[in-house]
């Protein structure tokens, strides 16, 4: 059968909306000296950054980034560390990778930072963040935080999706185009005119080039001028990681124009699909293959309406060109001297490439032997249907020049047209009767089938693989072929390890096979275009279906052909493109029944065989060539005539189609050409037909067994009537009938036909359920009289209207109902008037009850009879069990009616009362819990009682010191004040994030309570009531939600009558009650509800800064108290830890509403989101929700006790309202209750000393009580729950979570205690003093300009991370010469630090305009750098080491023992941390060794001892003792000038005495030359 998802939203249309939100945390090992990094986030075109931060190479950021996203996931996500502009290093993966991730999320992951702009570099530094990806409905879990120690592992934990290594390569991907074929014409007839007068040629009007994305990067080919068969032979050539974390490339073809430039189709490459990661595996590889495009249709309009096709979203409706492209990939060597760093993209030409594969010419034959459904907008002209394989044009080209050899006529690619009839009202059909019209093209492609074989091969395993489930893989299939040898492999290894006991792990592993096969199957390398049938009318295309080529291919070998091929396959036409969207798209456009066949043109003599038989073939030409010519129609000579009946029981959870939430369904069942209705049946979404159709003389063609195995198509169509207008389409689903030869018996096992459940679809969206059966009756020589008769109920006289005959219909038994009204809640107003006076109508099969009235709504929601019942006749078959309705009317005056609104309970099973198994009620009834009670703790507080180590919720204390001694480990327990303990010690332990206490059971839910509990739901449920028209799924403005008008509280219990004794016994204490005894009463209760909120986490930021001023606002009944003042500044993150008292009576005040506001100056606040509690359940259920039972028993401290009713008033109340026998307190700690002993402790401290109590035990059976037979269930522990903050204006995507719990208190019960204080803790002052005592073998910059030496000038600074204003330095050591220097210099660092959280909490204003500070969490870590100090110019940075304050390696004791391994190698060293040691001195590397000294003080034990910094008093530190270098040239003198002359400036002494004696020459020639002349002249 065909799917009923007949939505032509199949392609990816319409692009969903998305949020990405990226938290940057923190980046590592930045490469780079003395930086100011930022981090930019920049997804599609939306950029966003973080703040600087100055000097480090390892800032702490923690700031959220949340940008919208509503396409689909091609496009990449990257992340760039900039520094004063310059780019660090960058990180890129497609969002798609996120979302296809599990969770759809990375956390607290590391992404490696890689320059683009020089591969060789190797990492540039490591980013931690979380990357989530939320779409509409997905619901995000935060995962379980790993511990600090885990996360700091940062190549254990690199931001890749798995199987990914974690050490990635460079490659080179190389794209070769060729060439392109079949381009689309680019103009029309009048264009191609009027150009050609004006230039005098008729060019193409096209100028093609091909794009390609992939990475961010984008490549183009070269524009090829005029050419509707561009040959461009370049290549494109991507720098890219691998594997990459982008899977996908896009290549597209485009037109080159002046103004905008089109997209003419869109192709994308898989990668993963053209790579093995396997042992045999290999790199991705394709082609040189043709790669097909389809897109919008091929006519040419100057605004192309499917435009979007072209670009790749949605299936493309049409063929477009064929592009011949290859791609390789090839790993880079990037120590190679030769390789080339840029990442730029680059295009270079290739030689050409020989035709890909040898040209055989195919042969496509089709038959249509049916048209049905033919939707009636389009009109009564001729219609015709179109087959198209490529374009039309080149094909009959082709065609025309074979003509002459084998004496074919040109390809017919279309039916004749033929003018449709009337079906019904919505549909015609085109009248074929006998005569089925063919098609048949012939075309020329590379023959690459054997692709499409292995492809064929593969589905055809998996599809039986679905059908067989009895046998798990069928080996048979995988013979004779070198592909499916490995798969038939597998399937043998997973065959002979199937057991007993490992048949579950063994199907999941099938179904991952499977799923690997449907991979596999997907054939990369296109081949033959896939086959477009088009139905026209009047000259215009209507509609259309798609056909892969693969499914209709013909081979020789049957497990190598196409599913489809040589068979009749019904197809349902779609609206192309944009016009599919809505109730338009859901319409059927047409349905044919067809047959394809697909081969080599020499193959076709068998291309006949699949048709059903009892046919002639009709040729177009007679004569002696005409044998081997196909036929242009088929004349059906055989014909069965048979009688369908169709038997319409019911349906349910239908779509509501009204604006009163209610639809008025009649069904439409087609078959064939032959159409009939079922009555309308007014008012309901799950309406009972209960008819029976008969259809006569249903002409089918073909053989009879044929016809018996593979029956045609029924379609039913589900519609609401309305009075005005046509009847709007609900739903759609198909069966097949069973059949009945005339020569068969008619009798089991097949028939009569069972009623079956059909799933109904609306577009994508289930919509309801439907019961019917179909049987398909031939009809014999003799008529209808062979017939079986229609045996209906007598008792039923509907007129023309049949029932379904007793055979078929269910078999009913007598029921009884009973009703438990409760209340109605919440409901909103009806037609702009408040609901008054409401009633509640039950009805199931044609019975019902009724209610009484709420005389005040508003006094009082509840109703004065709660129990009541009837009795109904339902089948035995619960499965068959019809729904029942609840309805809600509110009575006006004048005796009107109102409808409010409706549910529909659409399954009875959970309401049918089963008899308690009285093997339960008998369990070993002396079964023994004992509850071990722990006894560790011998160094007890003075003022701390024994009960209290032992109360702690489900902890116990651990407190413990280790000190290391060279003798081996020795381990010291130091004893451990326990009234340092509060409230979130408990808390913190639970999440596991700090050890002061060690959890023993869970605290923290990680979602809502109710969730854990089946919604509170064990005797009262809630059922929504709706109203209104239901959403679809394209149009989301009305949602589930939205129809909501109220909820009706109460409960349903159902069972077979007459009633058993056992039952009689169980409502023998109030008959009026039913089964429901030991109820509450529903009569107002007055409540103290306490709410407590801790924190929220992940809000959605709500100012343009990226962050939010949140504040807790709390709802309930009319108190509304909103924390406005106490709002936490520019916090994602906040904690409140505040708590409210409210008092509340129930059932009026019952929604707890629970917001979180955006606080702003100016305006009105911005809701974040918010969550609702239902306390009404909570307060009445059998979990005892009220409050939550903790794990030990206290009478003081941080633990204190805080229900009103002490354990053993508690146990006493829950036995008497179970009527169990106890409890029963014992001697040795023993307590019996129902026959079930426990034991448990019974001594507990308090001021007077020790003394004996039974809240211990009676404690002790609270926490077992799901073990006590009957009446036990799990009772709600102490606990906190966290809940998604959901805002109405963006339904769907979670906003945040809020960590809460909540307590109620009945007024007439003793009065609770105070709140416990969950007050955020404070951070503790403390003052960090660093004495720089020494550096050594720091690095030496300077040349000293005299001596030639190397030195440096060395000073040393040190701040904490985020106190960068806070920065000291040390005085300077002028000119080292050895690296050494000394300081005797003293730091000192007051900071706020939270233990908890292992933060330093920093509070300061963002700018100088900001209205408040901002408070910072921020690591404790100690930065110290290395310096040399220059007077003219900028110092230079020499290194630096960042020590995390928490966990750094112990100092070495000596610089010759100090080395960069300490921080290499942390694993192997032993790591300290300051909050335990509170001093340690040693040498720690930094490009050198400096020796400090680190003491942590409290500010109490700073102020009583105060230091001065730097030397300076008190307690000043000594000056150090440096050797005196100042003026060393003067010392010595000769040194000094010999290092000027023979060392620094040699050559230029050297030039200097020359030119002073070329001088010295020239100026004696110019002296002497006179008088030597005058000699000459007088001759002496």
């Amino acid at each position: 059968q065909p799917s009923p998802l007949m939505s032509p939203t199949r392609g990816k249309h319409r692009a969903q909306f998305y949020v990405v939100s990226v938290t940057v945390i923190e980046a590592r090992q930045l490469v780079g000296l003395n930086m100011d990094p930022v981090v930019c986030v920049e997804i599609g075109d939306d950029k966003k950054y973080t703040q600087m931060k100055e000097s480090t190479n390892c800032p702490y950021y923690n700031e959220v980034t949340n940008l919208p996203w509503n396409d689909e996931f091609d496009d990449k996500e990257e992340e760039n560390l900039l520094r004063s502009g310059t780019l660090v290093g960058s990180f890129k993966l497609d969002v798609g990778t996120v979302y296809s991730h599990p969770e759809h999320q990375f956390f607290h992951k590391w992404a490696l930072l890689s320059d683009p702009d020089d591969i060789t570099a190797g990492c540039k530094g490591y980013i931690k963040c979380d990357i989530a990806v939320v779409g509409k409905g997905d619901n995000i879990k935060t995962p379980h935080k790993a511990t600090e120690t885990d996360e700091d592992d940062i190549e254990g934990n690199l931001l890749l999706p798995e199987g990914v290594p974690a050490e990635r390569q460079w490659a080179r991907y190389y794209v070769k185009i060729y060439r392109a074929e079949g381009l689309p014409k680019m103009n029309t007839s009048i264009m191609a005119n009027v150009k050609k007068a004006f230039i005098g040629e008729n060019k193409d009007l096209v100028d093609p080039y091909v794009q390609i994305l992939f990475a961010g990067q984008r490549g183009k080919t070269s524009i090829q001028k005029s050419s509707y068969e561009p040959i461009w032979n370049e290549q494109i050539v991507f720098t890219e990681m691998f594997p990459p974390l982008c899977k996908r490339m896009k290549v597209q073809i485009r037109d080159s124009d002046k103004v905008n430039d089109v997209a003419l189709g869109t192709h994308f490459i898989d990668l993963r699909k053209i790579a093995n990661d396997g042992d045999k595996g290999f790199l991705p590889t394709l082609g040189p293959a043709w790669v097909n495009m389809y897109g919008s249709t091929r006519s040419y309009t100057i605004m192309d309406e499917h435009q979007d096709l072209n670009e790749g979203l949605g299936e493309g409706v049409s063929f477009r060109a064929r592009l011949l492209v290859s791609l390789g990939v090839e790993i880079l060597d990037t120590s190679s001297p030769d390789i080339m760093s840029s990442t730029e993209v680059q295009v270079e030409g290739v030689p050409n490439i020989s035709e890909v594969g040898k040209v055989e010419e195919f042969f496509l034959f089709g038959v249509f032997l049916e048209a049905t459904m033919i939707d009636r907008k389009i009109g009564d002209k001729p219609i015709s249907f179109e087959v198209t394989i490529e374009e039309s044009e080149l094909i009959q080209g082709s065609s025309d020049e074979e003509e002459g050899d084998d004496n074919d006529l040109v390809s017919v690619s279309s039916t004749p047209p033929m003018k449709p009839v009337i079906t019904d009202r919505n549909y015609f059909h085109l009248p074929y009767f006998e005569r089925k019209p063919c098609i048949y093209i012939k075309s020329w492609w590379q023959d690459q089938r054997r692709r499409l074989y292995n492809a064929n091969i593969m589905d055809n395993i998996a599809d039986k693989l679905v059908s067989q489930s009895t046998t798990l893989i069928p080996i048979k299939m995988c013979k004779n072929n070198i592909i499916t040898e490995s798969i038939g492999q597998q399937a043998k290894t997973i065959r002979t390890q199937v057991k007993k006991n490992t048949v579950r792990d063994k199907i999941k592993l099938v179904q991952n096979f499977l799923q690997k096969l449907r991979f596999l199957a997907d054939e990369p390398q296109h081949s033959i275009p896939d086959v477009y049938i088009w139905m026209m009318s009047n000259n215009k295309r209507i509609a259309y279906a798609r056909v892969p080529s693969k499914d209709i291919l013909y081979s020789g070998v049957d497990e190598e052909t196409g599913k489809d091929c040589g068979k009749v396959k019904t197809i349902f036409f779609k609206l192309p493109g944009k016009k599919g969207f809505g109730a338009a798209g859901w319409t059927v456009q047409a349905k044919t029944e067809i047959y394809l066949w697909l081969g080599l043109n020499r193959q076709r003599k068998d291309f006949l065989s699949g048709l059903p038989n009892g046919f002639e073939e009709n040729k177009m030409l007679k004569g002696p060539g005409s044998q081997s010519a196909p036929p242009i129609s088929l004349t059906y000579t055989m014909k069965q005539i048979f009688q369908l009946r169709v038997h319409m029981y019911q349906a349910r959870s239908l779509f509501a189609a009204d604006s009163s939430g209610l639809s008025d369904p009649f069904a439409r069942v087609f078959f064939s050409t032959h159409s009939q209705v079922t009555e309308v049946l007014n008012e309901t979404l799950c309406p009972t037909w209960d008819q029976l159709m008969v259809y006569d003389n249903v002409e089918l063609f073909g053989e009879v067994g044929e016809l018996r195995d593979d029956p045609p198509i029924i379609v039913i169509e589900i519609y609401d009537q309305d009075t005005v207008g046509k009847a709007e389409f609900m739903g759609r689903t198909f069966a097949k009938p069973i059949t009945k030869m005339a020569d068969e018996h008619y009798g089991p096992p097949r028939f009569p036909p069972q009623l079956e459940y059909y799933q109904i679809y609306r577009g994508n969206c289930a919509a309801g359920e439907m019961l019917a059966a179909f049987e398909l009756l031939q009809i014999g020589p003799h008529g209808k009289a062979d017939l079986p008769p229609i045996d209906g109920p007598t008792d039923m006289d509907r007129g023309p209207i049949l029932p379904v005959p007793l055979g078929i219909r269910p078999v009913l038994s007598k029921y009884r109902i009973e009703v438990l009204f409760w209340g109605l809640r919440d409901l909103k107003r009806v037609n702009l008037v408040a609901v008054d006076r409401p009633r509640v109508d039950i009805e199931c099969a044609g019975k019902g009850v009724q209610s009484s009235l709420i005389q005040n709504y508003k006094k009082n929601p509840n109703f004065g009879t709660l129990v009541k019942m009837f009795e109904v006749d339902l089948p035995e078959n619960e499965l068959l069990h019809p729904p029942l309705n609840i309805r809600v009317v509110d009575c006006r005056a004048f005796g009107r009616y109102t409808l409010v609104g409706n549910h529909a309970v659409t399954t009875l099973r959970k309401f049918i009362y089963r008899a308690a198994d009285k093997h339960a009620n008998n369990l070993n009834t002396q079964g023994t819990h004992t509850h071990i009670h722990a006894r560790t703790h011998t160094h007890m507080h003075p003022h701390t009682h024994k009960s209290t180590h032992t109360s702690l919720c489900p902890y116990t204390f651990i407190w413990k010191k280790k000190k290391r001694k060279k003798g081996g480990d020795e381990v010291e327990e130091e004893e451990f004040d326990e009234s340092m303990l509060d409230w979130w010690s408990k808390y913190f332990a639970s999440i596991e994030t700090l050890m002061e206490v060690r959890p023993s059971g869970k605290m923290v839910y990680p979602k809502e309570l109710e969730n854990e509990f089946d919604n509170f739901e064990d005797w009262l449920h809630t059922f929504n009531l709706f109203r209104g028209k239901a959403g679809d799924d394209d149009d989301q403005n009305m949602a589930d939600e939205d129809r909501i008008i109220g909820k009706f509280k109460g409960s349903l219990c159902m069972y077979k009558v007459p009633v058993s004794d056992e039952m009689q016994r169980e409502m023998g204490f109030d008959s009026n009650m039913g089964m429901f005894q030991n109820i509450p009463t529903n009569d107002p209760i007055n409540v103290l509800v306490r709410v407590y909120i801790i924190r929220a986490t992940d809000l959605h930021p709500a100012d343009i800064n990226g962050k939010a001023d949140p504040y807790i606002a709390i709802k309930l009944g009319k108190s509304d108290i909103k924390d406005k003042d106490n709002y936490i500044s520019k916090q994602l993150n906040p904690i409140f830890g505040k708590s409210f008292d409210i008092e509340a009576t129930f059932p009026i005040d019952s929604t707890l509403t629970v917001s979180v506001y955006d606080w702003d100056l100016v305006g009105t606040d911005d809701l974040i989101g918010e969550t609702k509690l239902d306390l009404e359940n909570r307060y009445y259920s059998k979990h005892r929700a009220i409050c939550g039972i903790p794990s030990k028993y206290a009478i003081h401290g941080y633990n204190v006790w805080r229900d009103p009713l002490k354990p053993t008033q508690i146990l006493a109340k829950l036995c008497k309202e179970g009527k169990l026998d106890g409890p029963h307190y014992g001697p040795g700690g023993r307590v019996k209750v129902a026959n079930r002993v426990f034991m448990g402790p019974t001594e507990i401290e308090d001021e007077n000393g020790t003394k004996q109590t039974d809240e211990h035990l009676a404690l002790t059976v609270l926490k077992h009580w799901e073990d006590i037979p009957r009446v036990g269930c799990k009772l709600i522990p102490e606990h906190v729950e966290t809940r998604p903050l959901l805002n109405p204006d963006k339904p769907g995507i979670e906003q945040g979570r809020i960590e809460m719990w909540v307590d109620m208190f009945p007024k007439d019960m003793p009065a609770p205690g105070p709140a416990i204080d969950i007050s955020p803790r404070k951070p503790k002052k403390f003052e960090l003093r660093v004495i720089i005592w020494n550096t050594d073998e720091v690095i030496l910059e300077d040349d000293d300009i005299f001596t030639g030496e190397k030195s440096s000038d060395i000073f040393v600074r040190g701040w904490l991370k985020g106190q960068q204003e806070d920065k000291q330095d040390t005085d300077v050591h002028y000119h080292s010469l050895t690296g050494e220097g000394l300081f005797n210099w003293r730091f000192i660092y007051p900071f706020d630090y939270l233990q908890a959280e292992e933060k330093i909490v920093i509070s300061k204003k963002e700018s100088m305009f900001a209205w408040d500070e901002t408070e910072y969490k921020i690591p404790a870590r100690l930065n110290l750098q290395v310096w040399d100090a220059d007077h003219f110019s900028a110092d230079d940075f020499l290194g630096a080491i960042e020590l995390d304050l928490n966990r750094f390696p112990r100092g070495a004791k000596t610089a010759k023992q100090c080395s960069i391994n300490m921080v290499l190698n942390e694993k192997d060293i032993p790591m300290v941390s300051i909050f335990k040691q509170m001093r340690i001195k040693g040498w720690w590397p930094f490009l050198g060794k400096v020796e400090a000294e680190l003491q942590l003080m409290t500010a109490e034990e700073a102020e009583k001892n105060p230091v001065g910094e730097g030397r300076n008093e008190p307690e000043p530190l000594e000056k150090p003792n440096r050797p005196d270098t100042a003026f060393l040239w003067f010392l010595m003198p000769f040194k000094a000038i010999k290092n000027l002359i023979c060392n620094q400036y040699f050559w230029l002494t050297i030039k200097l005495v020359v030119a002073l004696l070329l001088v010295l020459i020239l100026g004696l020639f110019i002296y002497s030359m006179p008088g030597y002349m005058a000699k000459k002249l007088m001759g002496s």
